[in-house]
């Protein structure tokens, strides 16, 4: 009797760690909209004299799911080309304007936007490209819709923006080119890597299958999900991945994985030095601009 409380009282504990998980996964501590803002000019990633100076349009649109969606809309005059812009988890889109600068010099039209609870845009939860991947076909539509016939749109997303960027790409065959900044290529497996690092006396794997279970009774979305590797063999798009080498959140050999699974199409590989998550570019400026240089040169000489 002793032994059978001992091991129903290890299921509920095991049982509320997975609940417990499902909701910092779904529900993430995102930091206020100016906030932001603020620390972005702060670290010098936004010059505000710079960034105030470019024409500009706010938008709003409708997600499929019934929120709105809202982005910030740089044109430039007789541009046919236009990026859209994805941030990372917890962040805004100000997160994107470090990168954005190296396309408006190439005369893009840019179109940068708030997640799904994130930012200025609303609902209520956060599913790591699940439902992330539509809202980005929005922008998409949006994007096309201002361009004249024969323009072209593509996209580039840091951490959680890369994983949806690559998602929509699977759905998407009208994009010219995908640059994914430090992406993961598997959701659930992301996770079973962090609670290793983060929670080794945990078992990590249980665990992992116990909150997908409560991620989906909560948001409808599943870990396994978000799985950006699934579909890249289909993929023709041609798609940069870029990395830090030292980048011990989420590990670079996953967009060595997901660069090998591209099979069709163009497909370059970046491992960027001296850079940690999300620094592949701020710790190699001149060189991440001329990695995605030669990238674009090569997609639209392609084309």
């Amino acid at each position: 009797m002793i032994g059978l409380l001992f091991i129903l009282l290890v299921l509920l504990a095991i049982s509320g760690a997975g609940y417990y998980f499902a909701r910092i996964i779904i529900y993430p501590r995102v930091h206020p909209y100016q906030y932001t803002y603020e620390h972005e000019v702060e670290e010098g990633k936004i010059s505000e004299p710079d960034f105030a100076a470019l024409p500009r349009q706010e938008i709003h649109l409708r997600s499929p799911f019934g929120y709105d969606l809202f982005g910030i809309y740089i044109p430039q005059a007789g541009a046919t080309r236009t990026v859209v812009l994805a941030h990372g988890i917890t962040w805004s889109l100000y997160g994107m304007v470090k990168y954005m600068w190296m396309f408006h010099r190439r005369g893009f039209n840019l179109l940068l936007y708030d997640h799904r609870n994130h930012g200025r845009s609303g609902g209520k939860n956060t599913t790591f490209g699940f439902y992330e991947k539509h809202d980005l076909k929005v922008m998409v539509d949006w994007a096309f819709a201002q361009l004249p016939e024969g323009g072209t749109v593509g996209t580039m997303g840091e951490s959680l923006g890369a994983a949806t960027a690559l998602q929509e790409a699977a759905l998407d065959p009208r994009l010219s080119f995908v640059v994914a900044d430090c992406p993961f290529s598997d959701f659930e497996a992301l996770v079973i890597y962090r609670a290793s690092q983060d929670y080794p006396f945990l078992p990590g794997r249980i665990l992992a299958k116990i909150a997908s279970q409560f991620t989906f009774a909560l948001s409808g979305f599943r870990l396994a999900d978000a799985r950006p590797i699934a579909r890249l063999g289909e993929v023709k798009t041609p798609i940069l991945f870029c990395h830090g080498q030292q980048d011990d959140y989420i590990p670079p050999q996953m967009s060595v994985e997901m660069h090998r699974a591209k099979t069709q199409g163009l497909a370059r590989l970046y491992l960027a030095p001296n850079a940690k998550h999300a620094q592949a570019l701020w710790n190699n400026q001149e060189e991440y601009d001329r990695v995605v240089g030669a990238f674009l040169d090569e997609v639209y000489q392609a084309n």
